[in-house]
């Protein structure tokens, strides 16, 4: 991978890729597009995947369900974290009244959720999966909302009262030596475990988010992660609306990464435009980004310090955080849903103010966090409760798809910005922050060092914004050619990814948002088992999700 020789513009190897699939699937069709991309048979599909991860694609990036009329089936994009190349592969079935795709959740775990949660909305069971349960839908639900024959008559699935919903099996689809596959029921807590409830509504849990929690005394035995209390059903509103419509949900899901989540999806529909932004609208976007991210950085350093009980950090954070929220509500006009970037570009100059108050806020946040280091970091307590907790190794972090900083505190270098720079990020000097101790101190500590690096780039660009149009000439009705187009920014959580299938309409035919916090969120179990109750608390928050972005 090393000597991997690039033979087109897209940062990829079609040969390459060829020879490692067609060893096991001779089958396979392939096509070049934004990324290399496979057709593979079901059959082979598993065998195939092996093959990939032992040839370096070790990081699962985004599973998408799909309906495609006459097929339902998935898409795969992976990633190389030894060249950071991207592949993706296109696995389908016909038979849509009993769809049937095998597993691959033993190969990258981070898809023991998301084949779940394509489960929930597309009725596909995975062969060999240890759990298809509904993952966020209940499970008396009628019908799979993201197929395109759904019916939406509300008399189906009525408004039900309130009833606790406790099943504890769940049922696997496996499959013998002779490809015969039986469904097995299977057992999630035993009727002798001691189950508590960690949530829906806890403050701790960041949102309406519940860990059913299995204990042995004060140790955690098991968690089952339940999702699905603030669905909104956005990527099914998205298949109505035009592409400019859409860019408001991207800021109500992670709402302290919004900037950073509108600049992707407007980044995947200039990519399928093949629409050149003005430089002047990239460093604004880039600048506002970076402002979040700092902001964002900053309400985890104060919220995770209260979870712990040193609520007066919480204050410390909230301070420097409003100086950013000034600025940026000068010109978006918001202080946390902005829908300011648009296709394009962004939807308004920065305000006439906006570099005075940037070039005020640096010292003051810089002086800030060393007041949080001398008022946090070197507390004994704080370390205590810290260290040591939540170990996450860097293969676990890779293989269940736990980028941004919770992963770059386990020693995996997986920021976006450094591995496939966009907008001008390719141009800025700053360090990506890598850490080794993969335990909860390390994943606060790591935050706090980015503050640093985002305040480096915010200086180097600052006094260098370029004049000229802050938004490209765009069509009234935007149309995306027929295709499908991924992109992929660093938000404030980790890697965010927009993917759009368009069949030449102005709306898109499937809209899937590849949010950072479902596989945050899925890692707690991992990192609890045989740790106390109270470290739950301590695990989870290092994390730092945010419940709407799981409930999209």
């Amino acid at each position: 991978k090393e000597d991997l020789a690039y033979i087109n513009a897209y940062g990829y190897n079609m040969v390459d890729i060829k020879e490692i699939i067609g060893k096991v699937c001779p089958e396979a069709t392939f096509e070049e597009k934004e990324v290399a991309y496979a057709i593979v048979p079901d059959a082979k599909w598993h065998d195939t995947a092996v093959a990939l991860k032992a040839a370096g694609y070790d990081w699962l990036i985004c599973l998408v369900g799909e309906d495609w009329g006459d097929a339902l089936g998935c898409v795969y994009y992976l990633k190389s974290t030894a060249d950071y190349s991207t592949i993706s592969i296109k696995v389908a079935t016909t038979d849509r009244e009993n769809p049937m795709l095998h597993s691959v959740s033993d190969v990258w775990h981070v898809a023991l959720l998301e084949e779940r949660e394509v489960f929930d909305f597309f009725g596909i069971k995975f062969i060999n999966h240890p759990d298809m349960r509904r993952l966020f839908l209940r499970n008396d639900w009628v019908g799979y909302p993201l197929r395109k024959d759904y019916d939406e008559n509300p008399d189906i699935n009525p408004v039900r009262l309130y009833h606790e919903e406790v099943d504890d099996t769940t049922t696997a689809y496996v499959e013998d030596d002779k490809g015969n596959v039986k469904a097995e029921t299977r057992e999630i807590f035993s009727p002798q475990e001691f189950v508590v409830n960690i949530g829906p509504q806890h403050p701790a849990t960041h949102g309406v988010l519940r860990f059913r929690t299995s204990l042995d005394g004060e140790e955690v035995k098991k968690i089952d992660l339940y999702c699905g209390y603030v669905h909104r059903g956005i990527e099914k509103l998205c298949e109505k609306l035009t592409y400019p419509q859409t860019i408001h949900f991207f800021d109500r899901m992670d709402y302290f990464s919004a900037l950073p989540n509108e600049h992707c999806l407007c980044a995947c529909v200039e990519k399928a435009l093949g629409l050149e932004v003005p430089r002047r609208a990239q460093v604004i976007r880039v600048l506002m980004d970076e402002l979040s991210r700092i902001e964002s950085h900053l309400l985890f350093f104060g919220t995770y310090c209260m979870d712990l009980g040193a609520t007066t950090a919480l204050f410390y954070g909230l301070r420097e955080r409003e100086m950013i929220l000034d600025i940026l509500e000068a010109t978006c006009g918001a202080r946390m849903t902005f829908n300011y970037n648009t296709i394009g570009g962004v939807r308004a100059d920065l305000h006439p103010d906006f570099q005075q108050k940037v070039k005020e806020f640096i010292p003051a946040m810089r002086k800030g966090l060393k007041e949080y280091h001398k008022l946090v970091t070197g507390n004994v307590i704080f370390q205590n409760r810290l260290k040591g907790v939540g170990v996450l190794s860097k293969e676990d972090a890779i293989s269940n798809g736990v980028a941004g900083p919770s992963g770059r505190a386990s020693g995996w270098a997986c920021d976006v910005r450094k591995t496939n720079p966009y907008a001008v990020y390719g141009e800025l000097d700053f360090e990506q922050v890598v850490m080794e101790g993969c335990d909860s101190f390390d994943r606060y500590l790591l935050r706090l060092k980015e503050i640093e690096q985002s305040i480096k780039i915010i200086e180097q660009l600052i006094d260098n914004i370029p004049e000229g149009d802050y938004c490209a000439k765009v069509p009234k009705i935007i149309k995306l050619p027929e295709g499908h187009w991924y992109q992929t920014v660093e938000a404030c959580r980790g890697a965010f990814g927009v993917y759009i299938d368009s069949r030449g309409d102005k709306t898109p035919y499937r809209l899937k948002i590849n949010g950072t916090c479902l596989r945050l969120a899925g890692i707690v179990d991992h990192l609890t088992r045989g740790e106390k109750i109270a470290d739950l608390i301590t695990i989870g928050g290092s994390l730092d999700y945010i419940v709407p972005d799981i409930d999209r």
